[in-house]
């Protein structure tokens, strides 16, 4: 089930399930995938913005990302 998304500075997505392993199937460009992602996410996963050089990305609502 998915935990956690992040999107980075160059629009791509990176997903993680609640064991912190790589989820393919909705990783991709965000155009491309946001979609799936904010359709199949469950209430408690986390949103992030991980723009920049921080070393800890940003949590964002569902909404904001």
């Amino acid at each position: 089930m998915l935990k956690t998304v992040a999107r980075m500075k160059n629009d791509l997505i990176m997903v993680f399930d609640e064991r912190g392993e790589q989820m393919p199937a909705y990783q991709g460009k965000y155009d491309e995938v946001r979609e799936r992602v904010i359709r199949d996410a469950p209430p408690d996963a986390v949103f992030l913005h991980w723009f920049g050089h921080s070393a800890i990305p940003e949590i964002v609502s569902r909404e904001a990302w």
